[in-house]
């Protein structure tokens, strides 16, 4: 006969390898603490509402506290024939009870099912890695940020199809990242909404019949609101999707960011240098230092999309309520928010002690004809309408490369033979320090605008804490 909690109508053995692929404790087994917090919470709501009495609910939150204290210091041998950590706490708790009042320890489950109890364990758990996801994002706009103060003045080549276009503030180039990271974070935050909605007393599928009080659960476990519908309330996991899509966008710009911090580190850009301690070497080539960290992140990014087309496969069409499948959501879950905490964690470590090379980048914004288009502007200014400037501009390009000179190395003389409109006051609209100060509209690269975006940034993570 079935020794199984749930073994009651059954008259067999459940299969050896039945029990292997039915378990998921190898996974959920992480879920301990909050499947004991939202158990404490169920009894005594059992008690308040007179479902059970005052003392024996007392003796299971006890006990309960013992099971947690047992799991702490690794006192529990898990199993596949228990399947999850539900039927694990629960088991621990009728032994730890056993002696004094083994029989009331089987009343925790009253006007509970596993299906509710794990849509509630898997929010609270999900509740507190958003927060922690977000202040991990705090903390790397908080670098990003300090790393553009510390260079405002740095010039870089901006780039449109990987080709030099004009220049621009390095410093520019990080606040493009800082918002970026900014929207991931706002995600995170209207995720978390959807996440705090509190599903126990849902039971299986239909609620319960005994007279349980959902907003007293909802109250001692911190819950902003209680599900309204107990079919959705264990079928739903469109919060997990919907974390692992924000996951998977934080992670895009992370790559992004990596993709650009390889190139840039490499002999043929030579922009930056990536500390030792966020290197690696070649066992083979003496010579390598490869930035293998942002190679990492950059490959984990396909991970964290993975999880979120495993996600989306898993639950696509399955008929309401709660299916076995569901069980797999926790694998792609608790992997994702393993994988962003990491990679945010050593982004924000790896920042400060990137070395900018700032002669380098300055003196790559003189070749590519990165003037062209304030050529262009000059002509404008001058009086001839934009299409005819951009084309004579185009004219000087070709004859510039046709000379192998750059813009700024041409004539005076050499600029009249296109238009009689060009003086000598061209050659300081030219210069690096002009284009970067010209592009003053709202958002640009301007000394003036950076500077203030920075200062707005610190002023947003500050209040943000």
């Amino acid at each position: 006969m079935s020794e199984k909690l749930w073994g009651g109508r059954f008259s067999e053995k459940t299969d050896k390898l039945v029990e292997k692929i039915n378990a998921s404790i190898n996974v959920d087994k992480r879920l301990y603490s909050k499947d004991i917090e939202g158990s404490i919470a169920h009894v005594k709501m059992l008690a308040h509402e007179s479902i059970i009495a005052e003392d024996e609910a007392g003796a299971i939150v006890k006990g309960l506290i013992k099971v947690h204290a047992q799991i702490e210091k690794g006192e529990i041998d898990y199993s596949d024939e228990l399947e999850d950590i539900h039927m694990h706490v629960e088991d621990a708790l009728g032994k730890v009870m056993e002696k004094a009042s083994g029989h009331i320890a089987k009343k925790l489950h009253t006007a509970r099912s596993r299906n509710d109890q794990i849509a509630l364990d898997v929010r609270m758990y999900l509740k507190d890695e958003i927060n922690n996801i977000i202040s991990l994002i705090i903390g790397l706009q908080k670098t990003i940020v300090q790393k553009a103060q510390d260079h405002i003045d740095v010039v870089m080549p901006g780039y449109t199809h990987l080709q030099r276009a004009q220049p621009l503030l390095f410093s520019h180039h990080l606040m493009a990242y800082y918002e970026m990271f900014k929207r991931d974070r706002q995600r995170f935050e209207d995720c978390f909404k959807r996440t705090d909605v509190m599903p126990l007393g849902a039971a299986a599928l239909a609620g319960t019949t005994y007279p349980v009080n959902r907003e007293f659960v909802k109250e001692l476990l911190e819950f902003s609101e209680v599900s309204e519908n107990s079919i959705d309330a264990v079928s739903d996991r469109d919060f997990v999707v919907e974390f692992i899509s924000d996951a998977s966008i934080a992670m895009l710009h992370l790559s992004r960011f990596s993709e650009e911090l390889i190139l840039w580190s490499s002999s043929e850009f030579g922009f930056i240098t990536i500390s030792d301690a966020f290197t690696t070497g070649s066992s083979i080539m003496p010579q390598k230092k490869n930035p293998d960290v942002a190679e990492l992140v950059r490959g984990k990014t396909g991970r964290v999309v993975g999880n979120l087309m495993a996600i989306i496969t898993l639950l696509k069409s399955l008929p309401l309520a709660y299916n076995k499948d569901m069980q797999e959501d926790k694998e792609p879950l608790f992997d994702t928010v393993d994988t962003l905490k990491i990679c945010l964690d050593v982004y924000a470590r790896m920042i400060p002690n990137i070395k900018i090379n700032k002669e380098k980048m300055q003196n790559s914004c003189s070749k590519g004809f990165m003037n062209a288009t304030d050529l262009a502007d000059y002509l404008t200014v001058k009086g001839v309408p934009f299409r005819e400037s951009h084309a004579l501009s185009g004219k000087l390009v070709a004859y510039a490369l046709e000379n192998k000179k750059e813009l700024q190395d041409l004539s005076l003389t050499e600029f009249r033979k296109f238009s009689d409109l060009i003086e000598d006051d061209l050659f300081e609209y030219l210069t690096l320090e002009s284009m970067i100060k010209r592009r003053k509209s709202y958002g640009g690269t301007s000394y003036d605008n950076v500077k203030s975006q920075i200062v707005k940034a610190f002023d947003e993570l500050n209040n943000s804490e």
